[in-house]
Formats: C-alpha cells, structure tokens, sequence
C-alpha cells in the first residue's frame, strides 16, 4: 500500500474528547480517494458510491501526524474499488481501514460511463509514453 497524504492533527480537528473527530477523517479520506481515482482513470469527473464499514482502530490526538494509504482492489467498467488505511505516521500505530471505498467515473452528462482501465498506471510511466520513452526507465 502506498501512503500518499500526510495530515497534522490540529485543534480544530478535534472532537470533545480530545481525539480526532472521526468526521474528519472521513472527509479526508474521501478528499484522498477522489483525487487517487481522478489521477487513476485521467477524469475530474467522479463520485463516491460506496463505502463500507470503517473500522477505527485507535484515536489520533492533537499534534500527531497521520497519513492515509490507498490500492486499488478492482477496476470494474465505470468504476474502481480501493482500500484505505490511515496510520500514525511516527509510532506506525494503525488508526482505521476501510475494506471498499467505490468511486465511479462519469461523463459529461453525470452518468456513469467506462473508463477503459485495467490496471494500475502512474503518471511518470504516461509522460515516459509520450515522450517516447519505454515505462519504467528513468
């Protein structure tokens, strides 16, 4: 799983008990796995289906820096299945997973439409094709 954002829990992230307000941390979640899905399948144009359950595991406090993990689980026709962890970025002390987040790929009329991925692909692999280059070699 590769760990792309990093989030320092601040005062205003907290709930009454102290701890990270779980809202938060699903609106973070859900900013990261729309702009992995946007990267993914090169369409601005996505939204959330699904989430399952989410599981918290341990409850971040102010100051700690967290960062959020996703992998792609499946490409469907018009969508993309990830999974999410999110971990203390210091003690490696595991915060929360989701087993499905489902983002689906729209066109320009807000419908679903396919998206033609099958795989995995990273940008720096694209730019390597239009240059010429064989992915990969850098």
């Amino acid at each position: 799983m590769n760990f792309h954002t990093r989030k320092w829990v601040k005062p205003e992230d907290l709930n009454p008990n102290g701890t990270l307000f779980g809202g938060r941390l699903l609106e973070w979640i859900d900013e990261e796995a729309a702009l992995y899905t946007i990267v993914q399948l090169e369409n601005r144009r996505i939204v959330t289906k699904f989430i399952s359950e989410i599981n918290f595991i341990a409850a971040p406090v102010q100051g700690d820096i967290i960062e959020m993990g996703i992998e792609v689980v499946r490409f469907g026709k018009s969508s993309i299945t990830l999974r999410c962890e999110v971990r203390n970025k210091i003690s490696r002390e595991q915060v929360l997973e989701i087993e499905q987040i489902v983002m689906v790929n729209l066109g320009a009329d807000g419908k679903p439409t396919p998206h033609g991925k099958t795989r995995v692909e990273y940008v720096r692999d694209r730019l390597a094709e239009k240059e010429g280059q064989k992915p990969g070699a850098a």
